[in-house]
């Protein structure tokens, strides 16, 4: 049920122009032109029927992310791996600030603890951005759950966008700045230390590449100004000009959601964006998130 592409015939080879405008053609025809179309209802998250799994699997496939609303009254971390575990998501990457099951529950930290000094975990707006950027190719993020159990008071909003479509309106502009952005060296992001020393090495890549097995695409991606280095030549930085401007308010392909308790994403690491939030300190805003090194695919079926 997955979008999976034989390499040979992927619209992402830059020296196949008739390909890719077919996929192209197909592809803006197609995509999401509100929230509500990624929506898919179901009775149970942790335990969906066949429908309600290959609705999810039809829309990851169609637009790279879906969204489920759960009427099951039934809140916890268990339901986001569930979740995960019935689209096919088996590999979970387990960073160094997840829990110790390797999910990571997003709310604001306390300033005593070591998650207060990165911005996921505060209740500041968090840019543009696909997870992961800072990992090397071998360990890309292909898929992530957001499940939200409370919501903020105000604000928190989720800014979604298809890295599909981001590479079209690339590709448009001028194929010249997207092979620059191909190119292995494109970004680098500079080793983060600690007080024993390097905590993880600099990490350079592209920004898009073309999964070797499946042909789909990939985007590696932070639009934060500080602890990241481009390459330095003229195409790269008009390209990543070019994506700034891209991702700025108005662009019509921005799909913006509030998730409320319930309710929760699973996406191929699209880009995405969170506004600023004010919370109630008593029930503050909690999402658990699950990130992946697998894309979705049809899973066996429980009991065959």
């Amino acid at each position: 049920m997955s979008a999976v592409l034989h390499p040979a015939l992927s619209p992402f080879d830059l020296v196949d122009d008739a390909g890719y405008f077919a996929w192209r053609a197909r592809k803006l025809a197609n995509r999401a032109r509100r929230a509500e179309d990624l929506v898919v209802e179901v009775a149970d998250a942790a335990a969906l029927t066949r429908g309600e799994r290959v609705a999810l699997l039809q829309a990851c496939a169609r637009w790279n992310m879906v969204i489920y609303r759960n009427r099951c009254g039934v809140q916890h971390k268990g339901v986001a791996l569930a979740v995960a575990r019935q689209l096919g998501l088996q590999r979970l990457d387990g960073n160094w600030l997840a829990d110790e099951d390797g999910v990571s529950s997003i709310t604001v930290s306390p300033a005593t603890q070591d998650r207060s000094g990165y911005i996921p975990y505060t209740d500041r707006p968090l840019g543009w951005h696909t997870d992961g950027y800072y990992h090397p190719q071998g360990q890309r993020i292909r898929a992530f759950v957001l499940h939200c159990v409370r919501p903020a008071t105000r604000g928190g909003v989720n800014s979604l966008l298809d890295h599909e479509l981001a590479y079209i309106a690339l590709r448009d502009a001028s194929p010249r700045w997207l092979r620059a952005l191909m190119a292995p060296d494109a970004m680098t992001i500079p080793a983060r230390e600690d007080g024993r020393g390097v905590a993880r090495a600099a990490q350079t890549g592209p920004v898009f590449s073309v999964d070797a097995r499946d042909g789909t695409l990939h985007m590696r991606y932070t639009a934060r100004t500080r602890s990241i280095l481009w390459k330095n030549d003229a195409a790269t930085l008009k390209a990543v000009a070019f994506l700034e401007r891209f991702l700025a308010d108005g662009n019509a392909d921005v799909l913006r959601v509030r998730l409320e308790a319930g309710m929760g994403i699973v996406a191929h690491n699209v880009l995405h964006a969170r506004d600023a939030f004010a919370d109630d300190p008593a029930q503050p805003r909690l999402l658990y998130r699950a990130r992946y090194l697998d894309r979705t695919t049809e899973a066996p079926w429980p009991n065959g």
